[in-house]
């Protein structure tokens, strides 16, 4: 056989390096599609074949193609040795009926491709698939917006509201400051509506919509995830309604599978002491149980990860090499699956993993391994495309081959993304205290945020905090009717509150008197001296003593 071309892995590694552009990244299912083509156009071998009495250049037959595509599939990290011959002619029946390939009399559509010595060409025109074109209309990768503290205030706010410019008194200034050297006189309580379900169900949706984008390593859900289609109430049921083992439980039964479903899953599970219904067992009586349950599950209208969620979990195979960050991704995917979804895909899973690891199961099939048997037989239940021109046979295998060794893991609840939410919601429960006279409460204007670089971060810093106490100093200055006594007093007090900014506004001494009234001098009164009505005399004896 010809060698495998070495771009064989073009379209892994575009897909493994998650720097791909938004055109791929919307649609990751097509971009594989067309890169398979490519590689079987470009490395499938031709030569002449002879076909009643008459030769035919470049061209193939069927089980040549099967060989080489099915080598080519399974050294492709995107679909890995799991593919089977199959697998590889379904994947042919396809092209066939894609027109990617045509038999050698033109025909494709209705022929259905064979494995044997008939013959095949490529035809002239290319059978790409084009990308999906951008919505003009509405962005549907936009991320749901998370609920904020203020909306929960029972008065309506009135949405890009100007701020309203302040006087500074006298009055406004001793409030402020006395804010800012901690001797505050008066608050109060802001208090807002308490938090209903249907607010609760948006916050999940919102921050597991955000957590699922950033486990994909995506700049941008469009294409990916309508989170339209997102239902928060899903989300909520998958987190907290489930049994002490993490399986789903369900609130209207009529939604749940059978008994006589459950009971053969049971019966497989726990084989030989699973049979509870007491049943006689035969030769092959395992192989009509697993027949019975594949019955069921291939007969639903719609696979267990829902066609709408298609492409989050082909996204997902580009991260299957490294453990960790694929089976994060699943966690959060998961979340998204309708209850009845989730519990099948759970109890499906668990069986799969059981049936596999059971030694004492007899084999399912004469020639198939049971693991080989058990990947082919649901894959295509548990992932599938609307589309019938896709790789969705090749992908399920794949990643269904990943959820049933790590399912333990994959239904179990993001501790990032539960503790994110609880702590938002602890946050618009809190009550937040509002200071009388403080500056203008942040509750009352619209908050918008932008990233900027750790310069501009800083350079804000500093303005941010000696902007207010400028303006406060310029308005202590400007205020005629405050007392000359008490303006010097509060400025005294400020420069010993904050020097930086006093010395930026009075640097010399010839600035701090032509802005600052000057200290009128206080007379004193003349020292009044009393004379002495006699001089100091010494003592004389006035009179005697006579004996």
């Amino acid at each position: 056989m010809k060698n495998l071309p070495v771009t064989l892995t073009v379209a892994s590694q575009s897909v493994r390096h998650r720097s791909v552009n938004s055109h791929c990244a919307r649609s990751l299912s097509t971009l594989q599609w067309n890169e398979t083509i490519k590689l079987f156009r470009g490395g499938m071998p031709l030569r002449r074949h002879w076909a009643h009495f008459r030769y035919y250049d470049c061209s193939f037959t069927g089980s040549e193609a099967v060989d080489y595509l099915h080598e080519l599939l399974r050294k492709n990290y995107n679909f890995g040795p799991e593919v089977t011959r199959y697998q590889t002619l379904q994947l042919l029946r396809k092209f066939l009926k894609a027109h990617v390939i045509e038999d050698i009399k033109g025909r494709h559509g209705t022929e259905d491709f064979e494995d044997s010595g008939h013959l095949y060409r490529f035809p002239t025109q290319s059978p790409l698939k084009s990308f999906p074109t951008k919505s003009l209309l509405r962005d549907s990768g936009d991320l749901p917006r998370l609920i904020r503290w203020d909306d929960y205030e029972e008065l309506p706010l009135q949405e890009n509201m100007a701020p309203v410019k302040s006087v500074l008194t006298s009055d406004l200034w001793n409030k402020r400051h006395s804010v800012a050297i901690g001797d505050v006189h008066e608050c109060k309580l802001i208090r807002r509506k308490e938090v209903t379900p249907k607010q609760v169900d948006h916050i999940w949706k919102s921050m597991t919509v955000a957590h699922l984008q950033d486990a994909l390593g995506l700049k941008t859900l469009e294409g990916v995830l309508n989170p339209e289609l997102v239902n928060g109430k899903h989300i909520v049921h998958n987190v907290f309604s489930v049994n002490k083992t993490g399986i789903v439980v369900l609130e209207n039964k009529a939604e749940d599978m059978p008994y006589w479903v459950i009971s053969a899953m049971k019966c497989l599970a726990n084989w030989p002491n699973g049979n509870g219904s007491k049943q006689p067992v035969y030769p092959g009586f395992e192989r009509d149980v697993l027949k019975t349950v594949a019955d069921y599950f291939q007969r639903l209208k719609q696979p267990l990860l829902t066609f709408h969620l298609y492409e989050v979990f082909v996204n997902i195979l580009s991260l299957l090499q490294d453990q960790e960050v694929a089976t994060e991704a699943l966690r959060v995917s998961c979340l998204l699956l309708p209850p009845p979804n989730r519990r099948r895909l759970q109890l499906l899973l668990r069986l799969m993993a059981r049936v596999c690891q059971n030694p004492h199961l007899p084999p399912l099939n004469d020639t198939i391994p049971t693991r080989t048997l058990m990947i082919q037989m649901f894959s295509h239940c548990v992932l599938s495309s609307v589309d019938d021109m896709d790789l969705d046979e090749l992908l399920s295998t794949k990643l269904v081959t990943f959820m049933m060794d790590h399912y333990v893991t994959i239904f179990q609840v993001p501790p990032k993304l539960r503790s994110q939410v609880e702590e938002h919601m602890s946050h618009l429960r809190r009550v937040q205290i509002k200071y009388a006279g403080s500056d203008t409460d942040f509750s009352s204007s619209p908050a918008f945020c932008k990233h900027i670089s750790r310069v501009d971060s800083e350079e804000q810093k500093v303005i941010g905090t000696q902007t207010p106490l400028q303006e406060l100093l310029e308005g202590l200055i400007a205020d005629k009717e405050l007392p000359a006594k008490d303006k010097r007093k509060r400025l005294k007090q400020f420069e010993k509150s904050y020097p930086e900014v006093y010395q930026h506004r009075f640097p010399t001494e010839e600035s701090k008197a032509a802005v600052i009234p000057e200290k009128t001098p206080r007379i004193k009164p003349h020292l009044m001296f009393f004379n002495l009505k006699k001089p100091f005399q010494p003592f004389q004896r006035s009179w005697s003593f006579r004996a």
